[in-house]
């Protein structure tokens, strides 16, 4: 679907609500590589649906507690992103950061975890909006961003302040 048209973000809604929970700690990020369901083979943070009756941060520390085996400490909010597919699947994940993870990560059925240092970050291996955002995530700066995707193709995308 080539020059999809934009959506109006004002009246958009999702069809799911998600979470992603990057832990920064020494100045390495807790990312995995997802072995299922969407975005399966790329790199991002733990993360996933939010539950019925579940907030934003409880998904986010139930999620990275599920996926590889650890308890985010110190967790708040960075930012927030919206994604429209060609398809028609429409998601908003709200993103959050941690000071720290108590546990080793371990490999589940979901994910593959793994440090990595923050200049580092192998963003030709995740979403293509990732390299957009994850700088504002980095640099403590509250961003809100919206995406529009064909598969996982990116076809436009922009990032503001929160």
């Amino acid at each position: 679907m080539v020059g999809m048209n934009e959506p109006d973000w004002s009246a958009w809604k999702p069809t799911e609500r998600a979470v992603l929970c990057f832990a920064i700690k020494d100045g390495r990020m807790l990312l995995i590589r997802k072995k299922r369901g969407l975005g399966a083979g790329k790199i991002n943070g733990p993360g996933g649906r939010i539950e019925p009756g579940e907030s934003a941060m409880e998904a986010a520390c139930r999620e990275t507690r599920e996926e590889v085996g650890v308890t985010p400490t110190g967790v708040s909010q960075a930012g927030e992103l919206r994604f429209q597919f060609a398809d028609g699947y429409a998601l908003h994940c709200s993103v959050f950061t941690a000071t720290g993870a108590q546990g080793d990560p371990a490999e589940t059925d979901e994910a593959a975890p793994f440090w990595v240092e923050t200049s580092a970050i192998p963003y030709a291996e995740m979403w293509a909006d990732d390299a957009h955002w994850m700088p504002w995530l980095l640099a403590g700066k509250p961003f809100r961003g919206t995406f529009c995707f064909d598969g996982d193709r990116m076809l436009k995308g922009r990032v503001e302040p929160l």
